[in-house]
């Protein structure tokens, strides 16, 4: 094993980029601006102006790096094949190969939400488990299944499009994804503002809530705390849709443990406990007793797990 290897986080705007020991500790982190103009054709090349920046300034030979390990916001193949990346602008193409002409380096590419799960199991909420899924509560829902510590990616890359579960018959309103009634409507941060803003729109309930110029997850998770009955209420249904996509992931995949991050994970012990009422609720028998817990990494995870991902 090299001593060093860095980790890579692509995201719409900003890609975060770590070098680490391949042990896993972090020796420097920073992010450079994702360029997705032209069909994002200079991302990699920006990537890898920076890997060989990094490396002349720590004087650091590519003999000592065993190289960069990626999450990619889209469907990867295990082979590296992204599927597209709309929010990149990537078609279909091979990012590994690509990457690894440009800098003479080993790279090891997977979905984002993936990667990230990876770098929970390795280094933060997962740590000492083998079987775990990750979900992210973030702008939409994410999720990474890990088996025997290796990525379930699926045969087109869509393994652990949690958010996309169809979870809720009669929807109108349309998912991004072009659905009704996934998870994402109702468990994202925009989910649930989007269900509470309704649910004040036709009712007439008092609520702390009335007073936001625009509804957030943060705003509702605030009310509940100061007792208002509505935000109670918006985040026991949430939960309710989550906890019973969860149940339904148990039986298919049977994890040691549940991973939660995203920006909703830090209401902490008030999301955990009522996602894990309403998990136990619908739970086959066998998977009952899944652990479900916070995620520790924040938004390091994706390059940590890339820093894993690469060590495979």
């Amino acid at each position: 094993m090299k001593q060093y290897a860095f980790g890579v986080d692509i995201g719409g705007t900003t890609i975060k980029m770590g070098l680490f020991t391949t042990t896993g500790d972090l020796l420097e982190k920073w992010e450079i601006v994702t360029r997705t103009e032209d069909g994002g054709k200079y991302i990699l090349e920006d990537i890898a102006k920076a890997v060989e920046g990094k490396l002349a300034e720590k004087e650091i030979s590519k003999l000592d790096v065993e190289g960069i390990g990626m999450g990619v916001p889209g469907p990867v193949g295990d082979d590296g094949t992204v599927y597209q990346c709309v929010n990149l602008g990537w078609g279909v193409f091979n990012v590994e190969i690509e990457l690894k002409g440009m800098t003479g380096m080993k790279v090891k590419a997977g979905n984002d939400a993936n990667v990230a799960a990876l770098g929970e199991l390795w280094q933060g909420g997962g740590k000492g488990y083998k079987n775990m899924v990750m979900i992210t509560l973030g702008t939409g829902v994410g999720g990474g299944v890990i088996m025997n510590e290796k990525i379930i990616s699926g045969s087109t890359g869509a393994g652990g499009e949690i958010g996309h579960m169809h979870m809720v018959d009669g929807e109108t309103e349309v998912c991004g994804c072009g659905n009704r009634g996934c998870l994402e409507q109702y468990a994202s941060a925009n989910g649930i503002a989007r269900v509470t803003a309704k649910y004040l729109a036709e009712h007439d309930d008092e609520s702390l809530l009335r007073k936001e110029e625009k509804i957030t997850s943060l705003a509702i998770f605030n009310a509940a705390k100061e007792g208002d009955v509505v935000a109670v209420r918006m985040i026991d249904e949430m939960a309710n849709v989550l906890g019973k996509a969860l149940a339904q992931v148990a039986c298919v995949v049977n994890p040691q443990v549940f991973v939660i991050g995203g920006g909703m994970s830090k209401a902490g012990d008030m999301l955990i406990d009522v996602v894990q009422k309403y998990f136990k609720k619908y739970a086959f028998h066998a998977t009952r007793d899944t652990f479900i817990k916070v995620a520790e990494l924040s938004n390091d995870a994706g390059m940590i797990g890339g820093v894993r991902l690469i060590l495979e």
